[in-house]
C-alpha cells in the first residue's frame, strides 16, 4: 500500500499545538504576532546529490526530519543484515541529523515508522526501544510497500531544539 502524507497539514497542526492557536492562526502568525522562522536544512553533499527534499526543516523550536533509511553514511545503499541492522542504521542516521541541527534523541517527541513487512514488527521494535530508553516519543506506524532503495524500514521524527 502506498501512502501519501500531507506534511503541510501536519506542520500547521504542530504549530498550533506548540503555540496554543488554531491551525489557521498558526499559518498567519506565531504566538508573538510574528510568523515563526522557517529554515530548510540540508548538507552541501545532499544538495549536490540533487535529492528533492530537505534533510530537516526547523520551525521555531521544532525540528522536522525527513524520513531516514538504513543507508550506510555517504552512500545510497541500505546496510545488509535484515530488519534489525537496517533499523539500527536508520536510528543512527536520525541521531546524526538531530545532532547536526542542535537536537538529540532524548528531544524526539514524535516518530512515524513505515515498515515493509509487518511480520518483522517485533524485531524492529527491539532495536527502536534501545534508542529511546526513557520516556517514549509518540509514534505512528504503518505497513508500506515499496520504500526507497528497497528498504525494510523508514522512520521520520520531530524533535525540539534550543
Amino acid at each position: 500500500m502506498r501512502v501519501t502524507m500531507l506534511a503541510t497539514a501536519a506542520l500547521a497542526f504542530s504549530l498550533s499545538a506548540c503555540q496554543g492557536t488554531t491551525p489557521d492562526a498558526a499559518n498567519a502568525q506565531g504566538a508573538s504576532g510574528a510568523a515563526p522562522e522557517v529554515e530548510f536544512l540540508s548538507t552541501p553533499e545532499r544538495r549536490a546529490a540533487g535529492l528533492p527534499f530537505s534533510e530537516a526543516v526547523r520551525v521555531g523550536n521544532m525540528l522536522y526530519l525527513s524520513g531516514q533509511l538504513g543507508a550506510a553514511p555517504g552512500t545510497m545503499a541500505v546496510v545488509e543484515g535484515g530488519i534489525q541492522a537496517e533499523t539500527r542504521q536508520t536510528l543512527e542516521n536520525i541521531k546524526t541529523v538531530l545532532e547536526r541541527y542542535g537536537s538529540s534523541m532524548d528531544r524526539v517527541v514524535k516518530c512515524t515508522a513505515m515498515i515493509d513487512d509487518m511480520s518483522e514488527w517485533p524485531a524492529m521494535n527491539e532495536i527502536y526501544a534501545e534508542y529511546f530508553p526513557g520516556p517514549k516519543p509518540a509514534r505512528s506506524a504503518f505497513g508500506a510497500d515499496g520504500l526507497a532503495l528497497g528498504a525494510k524500514v523508514e522512520i521520520e521524527c520531530w524533535a525540539t531544539v534550543d
